[in-house]
């Protein structure tokens, strides 16, 4: 039977092989959609990330960002309930000094 620390360590080994598993995919797919806009004229305002598009919903902190999930959100790490990618990633053993901009 594996021990506490032998099972830790495959799990840490396990989500370091999973997230080179999702750089790896989000690279592939990003690329193919770079084709795609390009292919069919489509610009980041088309999509509302630009002039003209929609607008972004307001931060409900005036305060400025100091993290930024693995996403792109953005958290100013002030007090009250953390977002859902701060939880994620401290459940999965990161530092939130990781994501410090």
């Amino acid at each position: 039977m594996a021990t506490y620390s032998e099972l830790m360590a495959q799990a840490q080994a396990l989500m370091a092989q999973a997230e080179q598993a999702r750089k790896d995919e989000l690279s592939s797919v990003i690329a193919d959609i770079k084709a795609k806009m390009k292919q069919y004229g489509i610009t980041p305002a088309d999509l509302g990330g630009g002039p003209g598009g929609k607008k972004a919903a307001k931060s409900k902190s005036s305060a400025p960002a100091k993290f930024r999930g693995p996403n792109g959100e953005l958290w100013a790490g002030g007090p009250g309930r953390k977002p859902e990618w701060v939880r994620t990633a401290l459940a999965a053993g990161k530092s939130i000094e990781d994501f410090r901009i």
